[in-house]
């Protein structure tokens, strides 16, 4: 190396430019934490200071055995929760800092960045790639077709997994309908564009079947399927005979089966609502089905009660109340003129029970919810939905007079004959002791067909409302 003193100023300048070179060989320094503690879904890391959702990879020999995200620190402990089963991990263990840009560190150089919190953003791939895919909450394919590659054969574009929620001002209200496809919706429960709305259900009465139906026949430029916690076969059998080939067309679905963790689970949920997002902001009218929301809560319930978060309704922390608003508004319109998406999130009701602590705030937060009643189910009567017990908060807004007079004529009639349900079927009812229990009853087997529909049968709003209008008129009712 040169000597500064000699040469003067000249001199000085070689040695510096010297220093220079030397530097830009030199690899900067790593950041290494370490295992102290790993106990049922969490782990303890010391020696590193994270943000909240940064990635670490667990390492043990220089090779890197699991990753991990940061769900909550206590003093100088990070709370970690694994993405895959904490298998094979021993004590000590490196935890490394994860670069965003690169799905694993590099490890065995010394060659990573130092970068500030807000550069951790975790990316995930978007694009019109994903269109026809399965992938998982990573933007991993599950479906064997090959690499996500952009349409130009590019690389596929890598966006923000969480992003700032639009502004309550600047989104456009619900002001137009939105055709589902599905009769017993479109004339009596009308969806808007933009509306949220839930699928309350307990398990094994066709919700999956009727989300199938909104796939296929809904008026919707893109579709986002999220399957959150479900059984693994499901999820295949959903895929091909359920959404079908049709479907899957202009769909996305992202699927995070009941086996992974329940981070894995709720970066599902994330990365669906991330995807429907992407798609609005390109002008485009999405339809976000996620299946299901309560499987959601109960990933963030395991996650808060592992790090020590008290329960507080039926063993749910507050946190997880916090969290579902969090998720479905974001959701709804853009700004006027923009995209749109619309979300039907099912409620997994225990017991049949709605209300349960998650089906009580889900209704809450929600701009509507269909109930499908199980003794319809078992009847034979499909789909199942329980139209005295199900709203649209939107429906005034999109649907025209005369279809909500004729929705509030019809749920009288068809009200009235379930009230009376009984004395029917025991013969305790003289016919002419009430002239508009006995429109109803004559009506009630027009009014069950209007209601059921195949799955393979795509009613339009239009012809819904055609159909509705002339059921209603033909009924002779009693004057007032």
């Amino acid at each position: 190396m040169a000597d500064p003193g000699a040469g003067g100023g000249a001199a000085f300048s070689g040695f510096l430019q010297e220093c220079r070179s030397i530097v830009g060989f030199a690899d900067p320094s790593e950041i290494r934490g370490r295992l102290t503690r790993s106990a049922g879904l969490v782990m303890e890391v010391v020696g590193l200071k994270l943000p909240v959702g940064a990635r670490v990879a667990i390492v043990q020999a220089d090779t890197a055995q699991m990753d991990a995200e940061v769900v909550g620190f206590a003093g100088e402990r990070l709370f970690l929760m694994p993405v895959s089963e904490p298998q094979g991990i021993r004590p000590g263990a490196a935890a490394v800092p994860i670069d965003p840009a690169a799905v694993r560190p590099r490890l065995g150089k010394r060659n990573h960045p130092l970068r500030r919190a807000e550069d951790r953003t975790r990316q995930v791939p978007m694009g019109q790639a994903l269109l026809g895919r399965v992938v998982d909450p990573s933007g991993v394919p599950l479906d064997r077709g090959g690499p996500i590659v952009a349409v130009d054969g590019g690389a596929c574009e890598m966006r923000p997994l969480v992003r700032r929620p639009i502004n309550s001002m600047d989104r456009a209200p619900v002001r137009s309908p939105l055709d589902v496809g599905v009769r017993a919706i479109n004339g009596l429960l009308t969806v808007g564009r933009g509306q949220r709305i839930g699928l309350f259900a307990g398990s094994g009465v066709g919700k999956s079947v009727l989300m199938g139906m909104m796939a296929r026949y809904t008026a919707a430029d893109v579709i986002v399927v999220g399957l959150i916690g479900e059984r693994g076969r499901e999820v295949k059998e959903f895929i091909e005979d359920i959404l079908g080939a049709e479907g899957l067309q202009r769909a996305v679905v992202v699927a995070a089966p009941a086996d992974t963790t329940p981070l894995v689970r709720m970066q599902g949920a994330t990365y669906a609502t991330a995807i429907a997002e992407h798609f609005r902001d390109q002008g485009l009218d999405v339809l976000l089905l996620m299946d299901s929301l309560t499987r959601y809560a109960m990933a963030a319930r395991e996650i808060a009660l592992a790090i020590g978060e008290p329960p507080a309704t039926k063993g749910y922390p507050p946190s997880v109340f916090a969290k579902l608003p969090q998720l479905v508004e974001r959701a709804g319109n853009a700004a006027a003129g923009g995209g749109s998406i619309t979300g039907f999130y099912t409620v997994l009701t225990e017991g049949d029970d709605p209300q349960d602590p998650i089906g009580d705030a889900a209704r809450a937060i929600l701009d509507g919810h269909v109930v499908l009643s199980r003794s319809l189910a078992e009847s034979g009567h499909f789909p199942a939905i329980d139209v005295e017990a199900s709203i649209s908060r939107v429906m005034p807004a999109v649907a025209g007079s005369q279809q909500m007079e004729s929705a509030r004529r019809f749920k009288a009639l068809y009200s009235r004959y379930q009230r009376n349900r009984d004395l029917l079927a025991v013969g305790a009812y003289v016919p002419g002791a009430d002239p508009a229990l006995d429109a109803a009853i004559g009506a009630h087997p027009r009014m069950e067909r209007f209601l059921q529909q195949g799955m393979t049968e795509c009613a339009t709003l239009a012809q819904t409302q055609q159909d509705l209008d002339t059921l209603v008129r033909s009924i002779a009712l009693p004057p007032a």
